[in-house]
This record gives C-alpha cells, sequence and structure tokens, in this order.
C-alpha cells in the first residue's frame, strides 16, 4: 500500500460496508432459520407422492440450505470487512503517529512515486526561521523511522491484499449460489493461506526427505485445516496435480534409500486420510482454478509417474488419496468414466496394474490392501458420495454397471492375507450400496432417503449383472445386496410375491433374477437375516397398511414371499453342502450397523415386529437341528412359527374378518408353498 493511500485513506466507506454485510447476514440467518423449521421442516414431514416425491421435496431441501449457505458466506463476508477495516484504520493511526513522532527530531516521511517514500530532513538549520532551533536527529533516528514506516506500509498492505485473496476465493468456491466455508476474522483467512503456500512448498521441494520432525507438523498442520475451504483450495491449486502424485509417489516408494518411510510408518495411514480429506474438501470448490486442478487430473490417470524405483500409474496414486474425505460428485464421475474408459483399452488391468520393474510396493497405508487396484480407492470415495455412485452406476454410456459388476477382472491386492476378502470386490459392493439406496453405508447413522426411479435403475441393473454371475457372485457384496434389497422392500416383497411376470407392472423385479441375487445373499447368515428382518417388516407393513380389494391378499403375499425365501434358502444350502461348516454358518446373530436399511414401519406393526423375529429365529434353529434335506418340495416346512405368527398377525389387523386361526393359519402355509413351487419353477428345478 502507497504511504498516501494509507496516510490520507478514508476508510469510512469499507467500515459502512461491513456494517453492511452484518445487517445483510443478520437478516439472512432470520430468513434461514424460517427455512429450516417452516419450510424444510414441513417437506421433512409432509407425505409426499409422485412427481413431488423426488423433484418438489428435494428442490425444498436445497433451496433451505440455500438460505444457510448464503448467511455462511454473508457472515464471513462481513466478519473479513469488519477485520480489515478495524486494521487498516489501525495501521493509519500508527503511520501518522509515527509521521508525527518523526517531526519532534526534524524527520518527515515523503512520497517518491510508484509506491516509494523517503525520510529527510523537515528544516534544514540554514532554513530555519531567525530565532527558532531546530531538533537535532542522527542518521540512527532517520533509518529508524524509515524503518518503522516501511513495517506499517507492509502490514497494511498485508491485510488489504489478504483480505481480497480471501474474498475472492470465498466468492469464487461456487460458480452459482453460495459457499458455506465460514470465517470468523480476516486473520484467519490470512493464515490458512499463507499456510497452504508454505506446506506446498514444502513438499514439492522435500517430498520424503522430509525429517520425521517436519513430517509430524505437516501432519498436524494437515489434521487442523481438514474443514478449512480456502486452505484446502489454495494448497491444492498451489501443488498442483502433478505436485500431488509426485509427492505421494515420492513418499510410497522405499527404494530411494529415505528414512521416513521407515521412521514413521505407523504414522502414514493418518498422514493419508489427513491429505485425502484436504483434497476432497478442496473439490468441493467451483473455482475456475479447482474446475482446471480436477480436468488435470483426470487426464494425469492414465500417465506413468516415474519414481527411483517404479512407474506407477496417475490412477494408482491418485485413488489412495481418496479413501477419506466428501468429494465432488462431478469430478468422481469423470475421474470413474476416464478409469473404467482406460481398464477397457487395457484388456487385462490386474496385468497393468501390478506391472514395473518391480512394481511399486506399496501406495495405500490405510488397512491391508496395497494399493495397487485403483478401483478400490475409486469405489471407497463414491460409497462416500451417493448421488455421485448412483450417477455413476447408472449411466448409459459408458455402462459403468455392467463393467464394474460384471466384466472387470480384479486380483488379489493383499497377498499377506490369502484368506480376506477382495478389497476392490467390497469397495464396489459399499459403492453400489450407496448408488442405489442414496445412503453412505460407511456411516451406521446415515438416514433413509425417498427412493427416486434412478435409485430403481441401479437395483434392476445390479440384479441383471450379479445374478448372471451365478456362484461366481462376489461373497463381498452379499452384504451390500442384502442392504439394496432391504431398502427397496416394499419392491422386493411385491416381485417375490407375485403370481406371474407382467411386464406392465412397474413394481415388479425380474423375478428370476431377484431368486438368483437372493440365494447368493443367503450364502452368508448375516446377509440372510438382514434380508429375513426387511422381509418380516415390510410384511408387517403390508398387512396394517396396505389396502388392496381384498384383505386378503396381504396374508397370501406374505406366505407368498416367504416360501420365495425358503427356496432361494434351500437353493444356497444345496450349492454349498459340501462346506462341513454350514450348520454353523446358519444362525442369524443380527444386522449391526446395518440397520439403517431395514425398512420403518408404523406404530402399529411395530408392535408385532419383536414376536415375529422370534419365532423366526425359532424357525432357524430348528432347521440347523433338523438338517437341510428337502422333502418333496416343502422346504417351507421350517417356518411353520414364522407363519402362525403372521396369520395372527393379519388377524388382529382385520378383526371380523369372519375366519377362525386354523383356517388363516392353513392359507398362509398354501400361499408359502405356492410361493415356494413358483420359485422352484424360477430356478427350473420343477
Amino acid at each position: 500500500m502507497d504511504l498516501d493511500a494509507l496516510r490520507f485513506g478514508d476508510f469510512s466507506k469499507l467500515g459502512t460496508a461491513a456494517g453492511d454485510w452484518e445487517t445483510m447476514a443478520k437478516k439472512l440467518w432470520e430468513l434461514e432459520s424460517d427455512a429450516r423449521d417452516n419450510l424444510g421442516g414441513k417437506a421433512a414431514k409432509a407425505s409426499w407422492e409422485g412427481v413431488n416425491a423426488t423433484v418438489t421435496r428435494e428442490f425444498i431441501g436445497k433451496t433451505a440450505k440455500e438460505f444457510g449457505d448464503a448467511a455462511t458466506q454473508a457472515t464471513s463476508i462481513a466478519n473479513i470487512l469488519k477485520d480489515t477495516h478495524g486494521e487498516l484504520v489501525g495501521y493509519k493511526k500508527q503511520l501518522n503517529d509515527a509521521i508525527q513522532q518523526g517531526l519532534t527530531r526534524n524527520l518527515t516521511v515523503v512520497e517518491t512515486g510508484n509506491g516509494g517514500f523517503t525520510v529527510t530532513m523537515n528544516i534544514h538549520p540554514d532554513r530555519a526561521a531567525k530565532g527558532h532551533e531546530v531538533p537535532e536527529h542522527s542518521p540512527a533516528d532517520a533509518t529508524a523511522l524509515r524503518d518503522q514506516v516501511q513495517k506499517i506500509l507492509e502490514q497494511a498492505t498485508e491485510s488489504d491484499s489478504t483480505a481480497a485473496q480471501a474474498l475472492t476465493m470465498l466468492v469464487g468456491q461456487t460458480e452459482y449460489g453460495f459457499s458455506d466455508a465460514a470465517y470468523y476474522n480476516r486473520d484467519r483467512a490470512a493464515q490458512a493461506m499463507k499456510d497452504a503456500d508454505r506446506i506446498a512448498e514444502l513438499l514439492k521441494k522435500k517430498g520424503d526427505d522430509l525429517t520425521p520432525e517436519e513430517f509430524d507438523q505437516l501432519n498436524r498442520d494437515l489434521a487442523a485445516y481438514k474443514d478449512d475451504r480456502l486452505f484446502q483450495e489454495k494448497l491444492a491449486t498451489t501443488l498442483g496435480p502433478r505436485g500431488v502424485l509426485d509427492f505421494w509417489a515420492d513418499l510410497s516408494d522405499p527404494s530411494d534409500g529415505g528414512d521416513l518411510q521407515r521412521a514413521r510408518l505407523k504414522e502414514l495411514g493418518d498422514f493419508q486420510q489427513n491429505l485425502s480429506l484436504v483434497l476432497a474438501g478442496a473439490t468441493q470448490s467451483d473455482s475456475p482454478a479447482m474446475r482446471t486442478w480436477e480436468n488435470d487430473m483426470v487426464k494425469l490417470g492414465d500417465q506413468r509417474i516415474e519414481t527411483r524405483g517404479a512407474q506407477p500409474y496417475g490412477f494408482q496414486i491418485m485413488s489412495n488419496l481418496m479413501r477419506t474425505g466428501d468429494w465432488d460428485n462431478r469430478f468422481l464421475n469423470d475421474y470413474g468414466n476416464k478409469l473404467v474408459e482406460t481398464e477397457k483399452k487395457m484388456k487385462l488391468p490386474a496385468n497393468y496394474w501390478n506391472a514395473g520393474v518391480p512394481p511399486m510396493p506399496k501406495m495405500n497405508f490405510i488397512g491391508e490392501d496395497f494399493g495397487r487396484d485403483p478401483m478400490t480407492g475409486f469405489m471407497t470415495a463414491l460409497s462416500a458420495s451417493p448421488n455421485a455412485a448412483t450417477d455413476f452406476f447408472g449411466a448409459d454410456n459408458p455402462d459403468n454397471a455392467k463393467y464394474v459388476l460384471g466384466d472387470r477382472q480384479v486380483f488379489d491386492d493383499t497377498p499377506l492375507n490369502s484368506k480376506d476378502g477382495n478389497s476392490a470386490f467390497n469397495a464396489t459392493g459399499a459403492a453400489l450400496a450407496a448408488a442405489a439406496t442414496g445412503m453412505n453405508p460407511n456411516d451406521p447413522t446415515a438416514r433413509q432417503v425417498d427412493l427416486t426411479p434412478e435409485h430403481r435403475k441401479v437395483l434392476d441393473r445390479s440384479l441383471e449383472y450379479l445374478s448372471a454371475r451365478g456362484d461366481e457372485f462376489p461373497s463381498e457384496m452379499r452384504d451390500d445386496m442384502a442392504k439394496v434389497l432391504s431398502r427397496h422392500s416394499d419392491v422386493t416383497h411385491h416381485s417375490a410375491s407375485s403370481l406371474s411376470d407382467n411386464d406392465s407392472d412397474p413394481r415388479q423385479l425380474d423375478r428370476a433374477q431377484l431368486l438368483e441375487v437372493t440365494k447368493q445373499i443367503s450364502r452368508d447368515q448375516d446377509a440372510y437375516g438382514m434380508l429375513n428382518e426387511a422381509m418380516n417388516r415390510e410384511i408387517l407393513n403390508d398387512i396394517h397398511n396396505e389396502h388392496p380389494s381384498d384383505p386378503k391378499e396381504t396374508l397370501q403375499r406374505g406366505g407368498a414371499t416367504i416360501g420365495f425365501l425358503e427356496e432361494a434358502r434351500y437353493q444356497a444350502l444345496k450349492t454349498d453342502k459340501e462346506d462341513p461348516a454350514w450348520e454353523a454358518k446358519w444362525l442369524y446373530h443380527g444386522f449391526g450397523g446395518a440397520a439403517n436399511f431395514i425398512p420403518v414401519v408404523g406404530d402399529a406393526a411395530q408392535r408385532g415386529v419383536d414376536a415375529l423375529a422370534y419365532q423366526w429365529q425359532l424357525d432357524e434353529q430348528a432347521r440347523i437341528d433338523k438338517g437341510i434335506q428337502e422333502q418333496n418340495g416343502k422346504t417351507f416346512q421350517f417356518r411353520e412359527n414364522q407363519l402362525r405368527a403372521l396369520s395372527e398377525e393379519w388377524a388382529k389387523a382385520h378383526p371380523g374378518h369372519g375366519n377362525n386361526a386354523y383356517t388363516l393359519e392353513n392359507e398362509i402355509n398354501l400361499a408359502a408353498l405356492n410361493g415356494n413351487n413358483r420359485a422352484k419353477g424360477l430356478a427350473g428345478d420343477q
């Protein structure tokens, strides 16, 4: 800042602007409260149907959030302006006080143009008025005044420029709408950007030549800034996409003789998580700089990043930095589409991902897998962003679902543990669950969202491609598909109990595909238990809340679904009958963290849930005690307690129906037998 600009500057307009923004922020917070409690609250409680259930409710939810973001951004702008105004007014006073103090020593400060200034004698002794004695000063006094003024101007310049930079980045975070980045003073924003510059330069220059102490401080810095939007964007753009890849490749490669990896091996996982969180947050910015960063990172995916001992691909490195955090949806889909395209060109991607002389030993320090398979890290990121996952699995061109669920070649990326599951299948299953339900399967507190046609599309595709795998269905995905069918319990129960295929019925799934997938789910005790718990609840919900023209339909559909599930279960037992541990597998112990995927039922149906679950478990124990032998199609015989409990619950929900307990239990048993036989026909076993 120039001398005269600060010395004579009128900062009242800046103060007025800060006050106006404070007033604006206050009004916006009032609107945010009204939007959240009234608009958003009423929308959440309303019973929506049709287009309103998917379009209008989502629009209202986004609109309510926009008020909050607008209030947050206005508050941040007001805080930065207020701090900057106070600082500049303070620096102006310091400058004028310093100049005034200089005059007492016969020194004055004069601007020389182009931002420069000089300290000179105010009145030469020879020109002083007669009888007037000019104060004396030393050369040291002049130097001290010059340095003092220079420091004040530098501080004022930093205050002004960092405020401008922070405000520019703040409003540039979103192309449309408002940013949720919150700053309570200018100093915090300025320090965040300064630290981002410092850390980026450190990573560029030193890589894995960092000392253990520098690494520890860097890890603490990243953890402290993992939620700071300006820091995230500044670090990412300053380091650049290639800088990110070069650093992680260098850090992962142990062949250069560096001591850091050995000295801090146990801490690398925490560092990887913190860096992932920072980069993920950066992608939430819609600024031109971050758009360019994301596009360039995607382009680098199929490029080799050479280290001293290996040549990993950009996808391999970057995917390992995507295992934590909330990544931008557009970036995830661009990245995923390019990854699929690259793998299809490779034909046998496992051969390429393991290539190199030697291949990079390990690029992932979170969990057991080495990080050579880039699909694992990418799918992990996708599972935490359900909307992006829905887009990815629902895409038509390319058909990503067909590739990752059906065609893709996988390989063992955990060679030190031959008994664990495949990491890529585990991650893909989680991403599929997110895509088909709109819920983050990694979050046990995730709430159910309204199912959309896009979620249903993912469900249909998953049934098609996974059922085609038959007994090669990945065991790692059994629990994920149980979550999917549990969340889609309405159409699952409706389809399992249907009397025939009906292409004009929008609620009906492909029953043959559903049977095969249900069979594969039933090969895992927890997945099997989860699906049955969901179906029990859905049947009860049907009995209490559905209103068909003939109430007996809900009773018969309940029995038919039980028969369908039993045939799938029998097919699973028959497939695994050579497994000597099969008897110990089937006792169900609960569905734990997947409870949020189970359908929520009304109060009337809820009263019957616990009793029905108890009867179902009694039947399960009876099956274990008696063995798996099928007797003339009566697989459902092990469901007598469950079926009786359902008939009793139906009687409670329909008083005055004219049937006694015997005829109702007989009717639901016949429905179960018929459902069982129809399922046999779908399996081709009749």
